[in-house]
Order: C-alpha cells, then structure tokens, then sequence
C-alpha cells in the first residue's frame, strides 16, 4: 500500500511508519513537529527508499489536498493529535484547534480527493482515537464498540468530536471511513510526560515518583507495537463505515502498575543509595475529572479481522524500561528542547496519570 499517516513523528503515529516501512508499504510521514513529536522516532526507517517525510499541520486543508494529489495514498491515517490530558485542562484550545478543526480539514481534503476523481480503488480514511471517549466505567464491564459516547475531559471531548466528523463524513459524504478506538499505549519512544516514562526515569534518577490520588484508577495497557499492527490491518481490511475497539487485555490500577516497575528498576539496579525504588512513590492531589477505569472489549478485531495482542504485558513492560534505561541520551536530547520530565500539566505541577 501507500500509506500517509498524519501525526507520523509520533509516538503512535511513529511505531505505525515503522511498522509500515517494515511491510513494505511506501509511507508518507506528516506531521507538524509539536513539542511531542521527534524525528529521531523515525530515524530506524528514514534511510528506506519507502519512507518520505513531510512538515505539515492538519489544519491546513489546501496543503493536505496538495500532498493527497501528490502522494496518491491508499490509505490515510490520521494519528495527529494533541493527547496530554493534563494540558488540555490547562489550555483547551490547542486540542480543540488541532483534534477537531485538523480533523475536518483533512477529511475536506479526503473528500476531495475521492471527488475529483485521484483517489486509488479501495481507498479509506482510517481514524484513530481513544477509549476515553466512552467516559468512565464502573467496577465491572467494558467498552464495546456500540458504548455510549461521554468524554470528561477536554482532551476526550476533542477526540469525541473527531470521531463523530469522521462517522458523519463517512454517511453524508460517503468518504470510505473506518475509526478505532484503543486503550492506553506503551513502549519505547514514548514522549515522558505519560505514566509509564514518568515512573522510570523519576525511578531511574532517584526522584520521588508522583501519583495521582490513591492510584486507584485502572487502565487497560497496549504495547505500542502490537497496536500499530492492529492499524495496519484495519487500514488494509478493516470496512468503511465501522468501528473496531483495539485493547490489551490488561487492566492495572496505576499503584500496582507503579510497583511492578519499581520492582523491575530494583533488579536492573539493586544497589540503589535511597534502596528500593518504591521508596520513592509520592500520592499528589489528583486532577479534576480523573475516570477511575477504563477497560476495552476487543473481541470484534480479534474475530473479524484476526488481530490479537503479540506481547504479553510482563513482556512489553520489561521491554520498556530496559529500552528506556538504555537510551537516555534520546531522553536528554528532549530535555535539550526544553521539557525537562516534569509533568507539564494542571500548572507545571509534576503528577503521575494514567493516560
């Protein structure tokens, strides 16, 4: 195929280029290059004669339809967003701008494209969103692809709205539209101001680790690889006008998750001056509008396209923090850029949070 994925300097949107150029998919990289996006994501692929890169924002719909034109794409991809939900509390608008303006100029550049005729056979515009759209679950249960829409955040809201253009383009337009919904991602090039970062490095350095509340709140945890895979084969076989929910089928209340790492860091660094590394967990106040659980049923990818997690969570944790401990100087050059791995949300204050 030839793929363009927006959003592709990413965390996401980056473990999917790679996963694309892997494939032999000739991939078209957008993306606007915002404070969580790193070309040095990419640098695995970017010596590929398959992957071609490109600074552009999603909003700006005559260029998108310039690079639709000139990249014939089978499939796009929109992973571009703005993700950090402390930040939208701080300032919405960057996630309104970004998440629903960016998403309807490019599906206006979609549309354009298929109408003017450019369009391959089989093209479809596949959009990528969260299972916080779904709001908060209580104890028992999960999100199935037919839950309710009830976003509690301005980052959910934003992406609710996304979902909903993407839907109503597909039945007005008749744009060829596929959406997911996943649960929380991890694994390397995660930009570390997400929780699974956040732990290992403060860990790593000997600063207290901070966690929202109790750390009651439960997610669901997806390795980073195992859900670029998921959107690759939607994007090749998944049908236009449906929704598929990708999870990992691993939920964990953020104290234990928190723990498990600690545990892994008194392994990899026994001898640590301040001992074991739970030592250094710290309860903040938690952030206004906190869902307590999120979980995923994912049995419809798993039963109609075949897809199913490769990467148990023992596993992709362990993969995590070694890659993380292994490759601080992609850390420091972040730092380098300003963002020093303090939670930049809910006023600069350092918290730990769940997705």
């Amino acid at each position: 195929m030839r793929v363009l994925i927006t959003g592709g300097a990413g965390f996401i949107g980056s473990a999917t280029a790679r996963a694309a150029v892997a494939r032999g998919h000739e991939t078209l990289v957008v993306d606007k290059l915002t404070y969580a996006a790193n070309l040095d994501n990419l640098e695995p692929v970017a010596a590929s004669n398959l992957y071609h890169f490109e600074k552009a924002d999603i909003c700006d719909g005559p260029k998108m339809r310039a690079l639709l034109g000139d990249f014939r794409p089978d499939v796009v991809m929109n992973l571009a967003a703005e993700t950090h939900v402390d930040r939208s509390i701080d300032g919405p608008a960057e996630f309104i701008r970004t998440n629903i303006v960016g998403t309807y100029a490019l599906l206006e550049a979609a549309r354009g494209f298929v109408g003017d005729g450019e369009a391959p056979k089989g093209f479809r515009f596949h959009h990528i969103s969260t299972d916080e759209v779904f709001g908060a679950l209580g104890a028992t249960g999960a999100f199935t692809e037919t839950s309710p829409y009830r976003p509690n955040s301005p980052y959910s809201a934003s992406k609710a709205s996304s979902d909903m253009l993407a839907r109503a383009w597909g039945e007005t337009f008749k744009l060829p539209v596929v959406v997911s919904n996943c649960s929380n991602n991890y694994g390397p090039f995660q930009f570390p101001e997400k929780l699974i970062p956040v732990v290992v490095l403060a860990a790593a350095e000997g600063k207290p680790i901070p966690v929202y509340g109790k750390g009651e709140n439960v997610r669901d945890w997806l390795y980073v690889d195992d859900h670029a895979d998921a959107l690759l084969l939607i994007a090749e076989k998944g049908v236009p006008g449906e929704t598929y929910n990708v999870g990992g089928r691993v939920e964990r209340a953020n104290i234990d998750l928190v723990r498990t790492i600690c545990r892994l860091m008194d392994a990899r660094r026994p001898d640590a001056p301040f001992g074991r590394h739970e030592s250094l967990i710290t309860f903040v106040k938690d952030r206004p509008g906190h869902d307590l659980r999120y979980a995923v049923d994912c049995s419809k990818i798993e039963r109609e396209l075949g897809w199913r997690p490769a990467t148990s969570f023992e596993e992709g944790l362990a993969k995590t923090v070694d890659w993380f401990l292994d490759n601080d100087g992609w850390t420091r050059r972040i730092r380098a850029r300003g963002f020093d791995g303090a939670r930049a949300g809910l006023g600069g204050k350092p918290a730990g949070r769940a997705g």
